[in-house]
C-alpha cells in the first residue's frame, strides 16, 4: 500500500491500517485522525503538520521522521521508535510515549505537557524551550538531553537519569526529582523553587544562580557542586551530602541544614540560616 492508497481508503472510512509499511512517504499536511497504524513502518516519512491527533501508533517504527509542527495530541506512540525523529513545535499533548526510543530527536519548542514519558530514552535529544508541565518522566533516561529554557513545572522526574543534561534556565518548579540522578547536570540559572529532590545525585552539578527556594534536599548528595550565588532560602537540607561544594554568596537564610555535611564547603560571603554572613 502507498500514501495515495492509504489516504483513499481513509476517506471512505477505513481506520486499520496497522503493519502497513509506508516508509519515506509523504503524508504532509493530511489528516489520519484516530487511524490505526500500530507497528506501522514510516521511517522517514515526510509527516509535516499532519493530523495525527489519537491514533495509535504503538511500536511504530518512525525513525528519522519529519513531525515538524504535526498534531500527536493524546496519541498512542507507547514503545515507537522515534530516534533522530524532527518533533520540532509538535503537539504532543497528553500523549503516550511510554518506553518510547526519542534518542537524538528534535523536540525544540514542542508541547508535551502532560504527556507520559515513564521510561522512554531520550538521551541526546534536542527538548529546548519544550513545554513538559506536569509530564510523567519517571524512570526516563535523559543522558546529555538538552532541556535550557524548558518548562518543566510539576514534571515527574523520580528515578531518571538526567546525567550531563543541559537545564539552564529551566523552568522546574514543584518537580519531582526524588532518586534521580544529576549528576554533572548543567541548572544554571533553572527555578528550581518547592522542587522535591530527597536522596538526588547532583555530583559535580552546575547550579550557579540557580533558585531552590524552598527545595526539599535532604538527603541529596551535592557533592563538587558549583551553588555560586544560588538561592537556598528555607530549602530542606536534613542530611545533604555538600561537601567540597562552592556556595560563595550563596543565600541559605532559614534552610534547614541538620546534619548537613559542608566538609570542605567555600561558604565565603555566604547568607547563613541565621542570616549572618560567613567570612
Amino acid at each position: 500500500m502507498d500514501a495515495e492508497e492509504l489516504l483513499v481508503r481513509y476517506a471512505a472510512g477505513i481506520r486499520d491500517f496497522r503493519e502497513v509499511t509506508l516508509a519515506g512517504a509523504n503524508l504532509s499536511g493530511q489528516n489520519l485522525r484516530e487511524a490505526n497504524l500500530r507497528r506501522a513502518n514510516l521511517s522517514k516519512a515526510d509527516l509535516r503538520g499532519a493530523d495525527l491527533g489519537a491514533v495509535n501508533l504503538r511500536e511504530a517504527n518512525l525513525f528519522g521522521a519529519d513531525l515538524t509542527q504535526t498534531i500527536l495530541s493524546e496519541t498512542n506512540l507507547i514503545g515507537a521508535d522515534l530516534t533522530q525523529a524532527n518533533l520540532n513545535e509538535a503537539d504532543l499533548t497528553e500523549s503516550g510515549l511510554r518506553g518510547t526510543k526519542l534518542n537524538e530527536a528534535n523536540l525544540n519548542g514542542a508541547n508535551l505537557a502532560g504527556a507520559n514519558l515513564g521510561e522512554a530514552s531520550l538521551n541526546k535529544a534536542n527538548l529546548r524551550e519544550a513545554n513538559l508541565n506536569e509530564a510523567n518522566l519517571s524512570r526516563a533516561k535523559l543522558i546529555a538531553a538538552d532541556l535550557t529554557r524548558a518548562i518543566l513545572e510539576g514534571a515527574n522526574f523520580t528515578n531518571a537519569i538526567l546525567n550531563e543534561a543541559i537545564l539552564e534556565g529551566a523552568n522546574l518548579i514543584g518537580a519531582l526529582f526524588n532518586g534521580a540522578s544529576l549528576e554533572e547536570a548543567d541548572l544554571r540559572d533553572a527555578d528550581l523553587s518547592r522542587a522535591r529532590m530527597m536522596g538526588a545525585n547532583l555530583i559535580n552539578a552546575t547550579l550557579t544562580r540557580t533558585s531552590i527556594r524552598g527545595a526539599n534536599l535532604s538527603w541529596a548528595s551535592l557533592r563538587g557542586a558549583n551553588l555560586r550565588g544560588a538561592n537556598l532560602y528555607r530549602a530542606r537540607l536534613s542530611w545533604t551530602n555538600l561537601s567540597e561544594t562552592n556556595l560563595t554568596e550563596a543565600v541559605l537564610i532559614n534552610a534547614n541544614m541538620t546534619q548537613t555535611n559542608l566538609y570542605n564547603a567555600d561558604l565565603t560571603g555566604a547568607i547563613m540560616p541565621d542570616a549572618s554572613t560567613h567570612e
